[in-house]
């Protein structure tokens, strides 16, 4: 078991003041099987009335921040201590894939966040792209969890990994057709085209350990946010992969929220009143905590 300490600051400055401001905060890790939230808190410039707390469909802890006075920008730091198990062995289904289309499986074997995450979603409609791409893969023979690897892997094989190409904004026919982008991206892709059979798959973002294991290269994505996928299968629950890469989310993959994509789980989002441009910074630390102090 070993244990994590994460700091994630988010900073917004404004190049005129704001006369008030309304923020949704998905800054709070989730606690499952496999980690558990041990201690969090949020430090917020300028100082706020008392956060309004929520809990929407996929678990998510969310604050709700209103600044009602004028102020130039604000700075969020939450801090989290993870404490994570070491990853189980587990065995999956080895039905084939078309077995654990939604609309085909039992309804008391369906999961409810399946039937969310198996429609188009805001940032996700229904691609031709998309099934023309993972159609290839698509072997009768394939179980779920063989299908969503060899996905992942030649999402790996054909895209280039460049942080300078996209943003949030950047829409997946773009990604699709230069084929090149971030860890959001290559997450997005995947769901859509496993979507696109008619199976279910969720949105991760969370982070990575920064330290890289002796003899090999460090991650991409460490230092940073990161964001992977999880599919369903109805005999194995939710099974992750992790397309940037190649790999599926083991002890060093932490989680902090799930969703259908990226708009369920904005970090931070909100509206202003108020004129101008802005400008955001966002800082991700994520340390092991020494066995002797956690």
């Amino acid at each position: 078991m070993k244990s994590y300490q994460i700091r994630h600051l988010t900073r917004y400055s404004y190049q005129h003041a704001v006369a008030n401001s309304y923020n949704l905060l998905c800054l709070q890790p989730l606690s499952d099987h496999r980690q558990q939230l041990r201690q969090f808190s949020l430090a917020i410039d300028p100082q706020t009335a008392p956060l309004y707390e929520q809990q929407d469909w996929f678990g998510n802890h969310k604050q709700l921040l209103h600044l009602p006075q004028s102020h130039q920008g604000l700075c969020v730091v939450a801090s989290s201590v993870l404490q994570v198990s070491p990853d189980a062995e587990r065995q999956y289904s080895e039905r084939p894939w078309s077995e654990a289309l939604v609309g085909s499986a039992p309804a008391a074997t369906v999961d409810l966040q399946a039937c969310l995450c198996s429609k188009t979603s805001p940032m996700l409609p229904q691609l031709a792209g998309c099934r023309a791409f993972i159609q290839p893969l698509a072997a009768p023979d394939l179980s779920v969890v063989q299908l969503a690897a060899a996905l992942s892997e030649k999402i790996y094989r054909q895209f280039d990994y460049d942080p300078g190409f996209s943003s949030v904004a950047t829409p997946l026919t773009e990604v699709l057709h230069h084929k090149k982008g971030v860890c959001q991206d290559f997450a997005h892709l995947a769901i859509a085209c496993l979507r696109s059979l008619g199976l279910s798959a969720r949105y991760v973002s969370g982070y990575l350990e920064t330290e890289a294991p002796p003899g090999q290269p460090k991650l991409t994505g460490a230092d940073a946010s990161h964001a992977w996928f999880e599919v369903w299968c109805p005999d194995s629950g939710w099974v992750g992969f992790d397309p940037t890469n190649n790999l599926q989310p083991n002890g060093r993959h932490l989680v902090l929220a799930r969703g259908r994509d990226y708009s369920d789980v904005v970090p931070l989002k909100g509206l202003v009143l108020g004129h101008g441009d802005h400008q955001l910074e966002v800082e991700v630390d994520v340390m092991p905590i020494p066995a002797e102090f956690s």
